[in-house]
């Protein structure tokens, strides 16, 4: 299932990006940016885990919700960890309205995944 791979390597990814702000960035580097960074990566690796988990699911629930949950998911992963990433690093401020569009979808996500098992049930 695609959706493994792209959780997968979200996943990678968030561990790649956590080390490089634990020891590579500037020693400019704000402390608010350096906690807009460290919640950029916690959203991305927990929903990278749910993505993985989502996987698991493939055979017990509707597939055409978990696939919807899986772009959710996926998406909302995009635009808010990477709109935090850019704003921490110095990015334009217009990323800003991003944010909460992500914040949205990765809640619609854990919605639709809710909706998929109760109907499992």
């Amino acid at each position: 299932m695609r959706v493994v791979v792209v959780g997968a390597l979200y996943g990678a990814l968030a561990v790649g990006l956590g080390a490089i702000g634990a020891h590579a960035l500037d020693s400019n580097f704000v402390p608010q940016n350096a906690e807009m960074f460290d919640k950029a990566v916690f959203y991305q690796l927990i929903h990278a885990l749910a993505m993985v988990a989502i996987g698991g699911l493939k055979d017990r629930v509707l597939p055409v919700l978990l696939g919807a949950a899986s772009w959710a998911f996926g998406l909302g992963v995009l635009l808010f960890s990477g709109s935090l990433y850019l704003l921490a690093l110095g990015g334009p401020a217009d990323v800003m309205y991003a944010t909460p569009i992500g914040g949205v979808l990765l809640l619609l996500g854990w919605l639709i995944l809710a909706v998929a098992a109760a109907r499992r049930m």
